[in-house]
């Protein structure tokens, strides 16, 4: 039984990104549900799922001795009830560890449901964001392509 109880969606976001940033594999699994339909997608890897995978899942990657700062922006949040889905973006330094000193930016969507014991997190979605369009201006005489 979960000994934490996230009175808001908001507030199992925010428990998520402090273990995350701290490297912290039992506050990390504090957030998650204990429902065994749990699913975890970092970039670039496969679909993770069930309590138990997302844990040895998680504790590989905070003792890989990489830590990070996570910035979150571009919030956007639909709730109802019983379910909040957030999609945002996670703007990412690495502090130490493996690529120390490194940028990226992740899309993510976490996904939280209401139970007896508060909100928990149910899926953890991240995708490295694509790279920002470059913009080559075209000479005025070159033929226009519609296709």
């Amino acid at each position: 039984m979960k000994k934490t109880i996230y009175s808001t969606p908001q507030d199992a976001e925010a428990a998520f990104y402090d273990a995350l940033q701290r490297a912290d594999l039992d506050a990390m699994m504090e957030v998650w549900s204990d429902d065994e339909e749990v699913s975890c997608i970092h970039p670039d890897g496969p679909r993770i799922s069930g309590l138990e995978q997302v844990r040895k899942n998680w504790a590989q990657i905070f003792m890989s001795g990489q830590r990070l700062q996570v910035e979150l922006s571009d919030q956007l949040i639909v709730s109802g009830v019983m379910y909040s889905l957030h999609s945002l973006q996670e703007n990412i330094l690495v502090l130490a560890g493996q690529g120390g000193g490194g940028r990226s930016i992740v899309v993510t969507t976490n996904v939280y449901l209401h139970s007896a014991g508060g909100w928990r997190m149910v899926l953890h979605h991240a995708s490295h964001a694509p790279a920002p369009a470059v913009r080559r201006d075209a000479p005025l005489d070159a033929p226009k392509v519609l296709h």
